[in-house]
This record gives C-alpha cells, structure tokens and sequence, in this order.
C-alpha cells in the first residue's frame, strides 16, 4: 500500500476519528479545524472525545510524525513543508437546517477556501453525511475539471468509532470518475473489507438508506414493546426468538425511550426532506419519525403512572447522554424525556457517567449530579434513560436506603429485575411481563 498524503478538514467525531485512523494505516495526515483552541489542545495531546482507544491513535500518530494539526482547511493544504495533498476528507458538521434538510454551509465554506490551492489531481472525499447531489454540487463550487469529488460516507457508532473505522462492514465509495474512487477505495486497503464502487449519487443516498432503515427498525421494536404491554407478552422474549432469523437479525432490536444523537434524527428528516422536493413520499420513514416522538411520552406516561402524579414528583435519572459509552447529548431521547417529565412538574436530578456536570443548554431541566446515590436521594422513582453498563453493578441496597419510594423504572430493560426486587424495589420494564 502507498502511504498518501492526506487532508482532513473537521475535527470532531468523524473527523478525529478518520484522520487518526489512516493516519494508523501509515497515511501521512494533516487534520484541520476552525476551532484554534481546539487545535491547540490536539497538538498537546488532549482529546476532549469520549471515544475508547482515540486517544492512544492520536498520541500514536503525532508521535510518529504521520499526524498534525492545523487551523484552517487552506493551511491543511497549502503547506510548503510537505508534498502536496493527494486527498482531501469533508469531515464538517452538516446540521439539520431548515424544513429538515441539511445545513451544507460548511461543505461550500471549505470548497470555497481550497479552491485555488489544491493540486492538480487532488481528490476531494466528502465523509460527512450529504444529501443526494453533494458531491455534483461541490464539483461545480470547485469549479476545477482537474480535481475529482467522491463521496466516501461514514458508518461509525459513537463510543465505538475506531473500532468501526477499522473493522468496517464495508467500504462505500461513489464517484463519476473510476479512477477517482479507486484512489480513495485503496487508502482502505489494509482492512479487507467489502467495497462498493457504485456513482456519487448512490453513494450518497447508502448513507441516508441504512439509518433510515435502523430509525425504522427500532420504532417498529418500540410499537412491538408497548404491545406486549398491553397483552401480557414479554418482548424480551419476541425478539429473541426475531432475532434468530438471519433476514431480521438481532442487531437494534432494543426497547427503549426512543432513539436520538447526532445522525439519526437528522438525516431521517433529511431523507423525507429530500424526497419532498423531487415530489416522492416515504410515508415509512415518516411514520418512523411520528412514532419516536410518541414514544417519548408513552415513557412519561409509564413513569406517572409508577408514580401517581408527576407534578412536584421528585425522579432520579440514571443517564442523560443518548447513548452509553459517549458523552454526547445532542438529540438524545433521555434529555427529550427529562423536558417532558419538567414539563409535569418533576423536579429532576440527573446521574450520566459521561456527564458528571451540567452542560448549559442541554441540561438545564436537570440537577446534575456526579454520583448515583445523589440521584436517588429521596427519588419517588429511579428512571433508566441511558444503557450504561456500571447501572448494573449499582449497590441497589445502598440506593434502597436513600430513596423516598422504592420504584425502578427502567426504559432500557437494562437491569437485572431480580437483583432490584431482592433489593426492596419495583421494578418497571418496557414490554416485560
């Protein structure tokens, strides 16, 4: 494999994430960003990512010299010290913008800035998640028939993202050009993962497909739960016997308060956007997105009802990032829930391994606390938002003696419910007989 000369625009999950990672693959990669502090905390070797085994690939890569840090996309390319740019990664924020669709402001302000400095022959990659036509759209910003776009989408889980960079499902990669998207596909070469060579379109619309298809799968395992609810059956049960089934799976097929962070939300929404302006409908997927949001309130209905009333309740939250294993709040369904549950008149205290304070503007309807048995202390009811696994290992007795009442409601089938019951408590499940 030949070792290329990389720039990587965007440091935050996926940008991060890709630049160290090839440059662990022997690229040489010099990774961008707007943020100067946030550069200069890189440089140092501060990672401000809850994002297992990123730190050590950075401290790796900077170490060997096959990973820098810059600020700015126009210093990431037009550097006199290094041989020119082979391949440029779009790894920036492309936020839901208005009437869903996304928010490509950073795409153009990066195409923009590198026009007139990058090589002849350079690739440009988007890796952000881009609507169907992005890459035909930054071909024309570029206006440079001597630069090829390709668009090279990303399929990493949060709290898990090195290890999918480097353990891929598959490689997607889609361009006009052939010998473009051969190029980028190469610079995986060492992973032996599947790859598909398909246009830019296609590429493009892979991304959308599958999180699309995993938002739908979990709302349809959520509508199965509450149903088992109401029949007396045990979803637990359901989807294992489901999850046999090797044209199902068993893979998102977990219960829960809904599902949120950073991508499925958005490009759920994206994708039904993007469909309404070429006049189709994807009555699925918006049912999908109607059914999520329910969901939230099915979950505060479950707790007020554990409860009696909500209004002036006192409820204990174990979790508030949308996920275990990540410190991100955005979108997540357990801070969508503690909005609800403020909303009724609960006073919240919070309780998130990846949160041990508050964060103003996203956890402003929750006292945030740094250890569980805060949380608990006098709770109506202790509320599961978040999968983390040191829930399991809580001491329950210990919590039992500090709580008002003795209730467990656990929205991610998480717990263990003999181990709570053996500790006084009632434990409340979602679909669970």
């Amino acid at each position: 494999m030949f070792a290329r000369r990389i720039a990587v625009v965007g440091a935050g999950y996926v940008g991060l994430t890709t630049a160290a990672c090839l440059a662990s693959l022997g690229h040489h990669v010099v990774c961008a960003d707007i943020d100067a502090a946030k550069v200069d905390r890189l440089r140092a070797g501060e990672v401000g990512i809850l994002e297992p085994g990123l730190h050590d690939l950075v401290a790796e890569g900077t170490a060997a010299g096959r990973l820098q840090f810059c600020v700015g996309a126009g210093a990431a390319v037009a550097r006199p010290d290094l041989p020119p740019v082979e391949v440029l990664f779009l790894c920036v924020p492309t936020p839901m913008g208005a009437g869903g669709g996304a928010d490509l402001a950073a795409v153009e302000a990066v195409a923009a800035e590198v026009r007139h400095l990058l090589p002849a022959g350079c690739v440009v990659v988007t890796k952000s998640t881009v609507p169907v036509g992005t890459a035909e759209a930054t071909r024309k910003l570029l206006r440079r028939r001597d630069v090829a776009v390709v668009s090279n989408p990303e399929f990493l889980r949060e709290g898990s993202a090195v290890h999918d960079f480097l353990n891929p499902d598959r490689i997607v990669v889609g361009s006009d050009q052939q010998d473009a998207a051969e190029r980028v596909a190469a610079l995986y070469a060492r992973l032996g993962a599947p790859t598909v060579l398909t246009d830019a379109a296609s590429a493009e619309m892979v991304k959308y497909a599958a999180n699309a298809f995993l938002a739908i799968k979990l709302s349809y395992v959520n509508a199965l739960a509450e149903l088992c609810d109401v029949l007396g059956a045990d979803v637990a049960d359901v989807t294992e016997g489901m999850g046999h089934d090797r044209r199902i799976g068993s893979a998102f097929l977990s219960p829960g308060p809904g599902w949120g962070g950073s991508c499925l939300p958005k490009d759920t929404r994206a994708l039904v956007q993007v469909a309404a302006a070429v006049g189709v409908d994807v009555p699925l997927v918006s049912a999908g997105i109607a059914a999520n949001e329910r969901q939230r309130d099915l979950m505060v209905a479950k707790i007020g009802e554990a409860v009696g009333t909500l209004d002036g309740a006192r409820i204990g939250l174990l979790g508030l990032t949308f996920k275990a294993g990540t410190d991100d709040l955005r979108d997540s369904p357990a801070l969508a829930v503690a909005r609800l549950l403020s909303d009724a008149g609960a006073e919240l205290t919070g309780y998130d391994p990846g949160c041990p304070a508050a964060v103003p503007g996203s956890t402003d309807d929750v006292h945030v606390v740094d250890d569980p048995m805060r949380a608990a202390k006098d709770a109506d009811a202790l509320v599961v938002l978040t999968e983390w696994p040191e829930f399991r290992q809580l001491d329950w007795t210990a919590l039992g003696g500090v709580v008002g009442r003795r209730i467990v409601v656990d929205t991610r089938n998480l717990l263990d419910p003999d181990v709570v019951r053996r500790a006084g408590f009632s434990w409340i499940g979602v679909g669970r007989r």
